[in-house]
């Protein structure tokens, strides 16, 4: 059995070609994907859009049905999941309960009969700042802990590549935004690559310097999540990303800086370079936190969108901001976000108000609200288990 290396330093990951079909349903049709070394990479998504399979794939439980792997310029496609440069974080925290904390950290060290493995292992504790409980047993600590011994445990093997599969899933939301900052400042120390996987889009943005949006087996869009969520290019991303309001309607006119969509018998106008699209019809949006409400109607202005009278249908208070749902009639209910900086909402229920934004703040997608995806993904685990079992049963009664 191969000895798998041990790095230094992060490895790149490039995915070429790679297709993974299971029995009746395609999770993955064509995906090509380069992750520099060093990096943060997010793939965020909801549940059946590939993020998973990709991961395992990466790690080596699962193999493609077409396409290869490289991590470090080496293809290892081929290459069982032990053999890997790859360690993976789950959710759940797979601690071994009769060993402490110390023990459980240096455990793979020793089985591969590395130098020093308990002085590597209170590196490790250090790093993630539990070095003085390396002698309790899990058991003992919370789960915020158990989840830095479980990271500890993954970087002490120096992986080229660490797999982060949904790890902040069972902490609870103050404890889950302290982590994220934690893996992040901890990633950057190590160096190594770090490929997470989720479906919080909280959890992408803060951490990733880069996140890929996953739909139905492909990536939608891909880039920094400043880019992704100001400059969405799909209704997938616009809304999975944060929320949007969107609005279908004809391109009407055209200059060299901008577009004008009208929609509802309404015109909105968006900057040229922030469409994908400039003739025939078009999905533009804007997002809630970029619109003013108006109690009064303001003068019409030159850079701007304003869109009105409207009436207050639902006013939720959130804390730093307040939620406000407008009826607009044909153009249907937009979404305002304001935030808090009086000691009371701007507008109540049922009261007459204009919505407005900067026309830079406008964005045009490339595709229409009522198109559908590529085709049809249903990769739950116990869809698999099935299709699986049929597949081996059909199998055996051949033979």
């Amino acid at each position: 059995m191969a000895v798998r290396e041990f790095a230094e330093r992060g490895a790149d990951l490039e995915l070429v070609g790679i297709q993974k079909r299971f029995p009746g349903f395609t999770a993955i049709e064509e995906l090509d994907l380069v992750i520099p070394a060093g990096s943060f990479f997010a793939l965020l998504g909801p549940s059946g859009c590939g993020k998973t399979t990709t991961l395992r794939l990466v790690a080596g439980l699962e193999e493609p049905t077409r396409g290869r792997i490289l991590i470090g310029g080496k293809d290892v496609t081929d290459t069982k999941s032990h053999e890997r440069p790859v360690n993976t974080v789950f959710q759940s925290y797979a601690l071994f309960p009769h060993m402490t904390i110390i023990e459980n950290v240096a455990f793979g060290l020793k089985r591969r009969r590395m130098s020093d493995p308990m002085g590597k292992a209170h590196e490790a504790l250090k790093l993630v700042e539990l070095d003085h409980l390396a002698q309790r047993r899990p058991q003992q600590l919370s789960g915020g802990q158990q989840q830095r011994v479980a990271l500890a445990r993954a970087i002490v093997n120096r992986p080229a590549l660490l797999l982060l599969d949904e790890p902040l899933g069972a902490l609870d939301l103050k404890l889950r935004r302290q982590m994220q900052l934690e893996l992040k400042t901890i990633q950057e120390e190590v160096g190594l690559t770090f490929l997470h996987v989720t479906h919080d889009q909280e959890e992408a943005m803060t951490m990733a310097d880069t996140v890929a949006v996953m739909n139905k087996g492909a990536i939608e869009q891909m880039g920094a999540p400043e880019e992704l969520y100001d400059l969405p290019r799909t209704a997938f991303v616009a809304n999975f990303l944060g929320q949007s309001n969107l609005f279908t309607g004809e391109v009407v006119g055209t200059t060299a800086d901008a577009i004008t969509v009208e929609a509802a018998g309404t015109r909105i106008v968006v900057p040229a370079a922030r469409s994908q699209k400039h003739q025939g019809e078009v999905t533009v949006g804007v997002r809630p936190e970029k619109v003013v409400l108006h109690t009064e109607a303001p003068t019409e202005t030159a850079g701007r969108n304003l869109l009105g009278p409207g009436r207050v249908i639902d006013v939720s208070f959130s804390g730093v901001s307040t939620q406000y749902l407008v009826d607009l009639g044909a153009l249907g209910t937009l979404l305002v976000f304001a935030q808090n900086v009086g000691f009371a909402p701007v507008a109540g229920l049922g009261t007459e108000v204009w919505l407005s934004w900067d026309l830079t703040h406008g964005f045009g997608l490339a595709d229409e609200l009522a198109e559908t995806g590529r085709f049809p993904a249903d990769d739950s685990t116990t869809s698999i288990a099935v299709q699986r079992r049929e597949a081996l049963v059909s199998e055996l009664e051949e033979h």
